[in-house]
């Protein structure tokens, strides 16, 4: 590492630039990309990566999927999409990743894919613009959530399998190895959104701070200078699993959507601020309105409370940065992806023709990248950008 790098840190309550002035985080999660999300695409029952990839197969077959993914990967994010995002006016992506692309699937398991690739790629363009990055392990071994977003089997294993924490353990000290004297990297969002409300609170909640200190010490040995970014229990809400910091460098992290906007909503995480003089960051909200967008973020920023909205680009909508056109033959994936496909009868008796499958299938690739997607003017405007 270099002697004297300059990075993003933080002082009390507040982040601290490589200027040394405070900074208020104005982000956005670069959803679906390298954990993509079933309603991104209009898929309601094929909502998980796993799932959505065996739609692909069904379609198109195993090699011509692994195909389709390279060509997802290239495409989804490239210079041009940092640019705007920077002339935009955010000062940071948070990129959200499944563990699955950065681990073989042989025994023993080794840390190697496609992940690290285009982490590399992302990184690079951000640096070359002057956009900052935090990574956010939104899938991680086992499931540190229990439902769709965490690519698991639908409960939280991680807490329970000493093979998956180690093995979390590891790609994160991996990547703190590969990024530990990049300033470009703001920090580490440990666990995206643990313990979903619908598992035992008492029998998971005081499980999550024992393994956010042992992922930070695996980070600490080859990283002392990264800001890492813990995130509460139920959906990134609860701070009750919290003692005090453990470490020099710790941010807080909390997730909100669809609440009412009233002063009241992030009391017991400025509480929580106020009492361990810690900073705070608003790491995912959206999926709303925009006048709840704009209302949410006035008063995050009223009270200093740097934020990250969801989503940067998904298919058909309103509701994130920029919108993916949609074609009539994609309405046949839809139909496809939604109809019971349990029997290889019906995967037979749904199929869409080749040539149906392939022009959605290539066009749906093409129609991804920055130049042919539809900025959405309404959502910057509520982002205050």
């Amino acid at each position: 590492m270099s002697e004297n790098p300059a990075f993003v840190t933080i002082e009390g309550r507040r982040i601290i630039g490589i200027d040394g002035r405070p900074l208020l985080l104005k982000g956005i999660g670069i959803g679906n990309w390298l954990l993509p999300e079933g309603y991104m695409w209009g898929f309601r029952r094929a909502n998980s990566p796993r799932l959505i990839n065996e739609v692909i197969c069904q379609l198109i077959g195993e090699e011509a999927a692994r195909a389709f993914w390279r060509t997802w990967y290239a495409q989804f994010i490239t210079h041009e999409d940092v640019r705007f995002l920077k002339q935009a006016g955010f000062n940071h992506v948070r990129v959200p990743f499944n563990w699955r692309l950065f681990v073989t699937e042989d025994e023993p398991r080794r840390l190697t894919g496609v992940g690290f690739e285009c982490l590399d790629r992302l990184v690079a363009w951000c640096k070359a613009e002057g956009l900052y990055v935090i990574l956010d392990m939104h899938g991680a071994p086992g499931g540190q959530t229990g439902d769709n977003i965490d690519d698991s089997w639908g409960y939280p294993f991680l807490y329970e399998c000493a093979e998956s924490q180690a093995l979390t353990v590891a790609l994160w000290a991996s990547l703190a190895e590969r990024y530990g004297d990049e300033p470009t990297i703001i920090g580490y969002d440990l666990l995206n959104e643990p313990i979903a409300g619908y598992f035992d609170r008492d029998f998971f909640n005081p499980k999550l701070e024992p393994l956010y200190k042992r992922i930070v010490a695996a980070i600490r040995a080859h990283d002392p200078h990264h800001i890492i970014f813990l995130g509460g229990a139920r959906w990134n809400t609860d701070f009750s699993v919290f003692g005090p910091p453990f470490d020099d460098k710790l941010a807080y992290t909390f997730h909100r959507y669809w609440d009412p906007v009233l002063p009241t909503l992030i009391d017991p995480y400025l509480e929580f601020s106020e009492q361990y003089n810690v900073p705070l960051w608003m790491g995912e909200s959206g999926e709303n309105t925009y006048e709840w967008i704009a209302a949410f973020r006035e008063l995050l920023e009223a009270h200093d409370v740097g934020w990250c909205f969801w989503t940067y680009k998904r298919l058909d909508t309103e509701r994130s940065v920029v919108s993916i056109e949609k074609t009539p033959e994609w309405d046949r994936i839809v139909a496809f992806a939604e109809h019971p496909r349990a029997t290889f009868e019906e995967i037979r008796e749904q199929r869409p023709s080749r040539d149906v499958v392939d022009h959605a299938l290539r066009d749906y690739l093409d129609r991804i990248r920055f130049e042919a997607c539809r900025i959405n003017p309404g959502y910057l405007a509520a982002l205050g950008l």
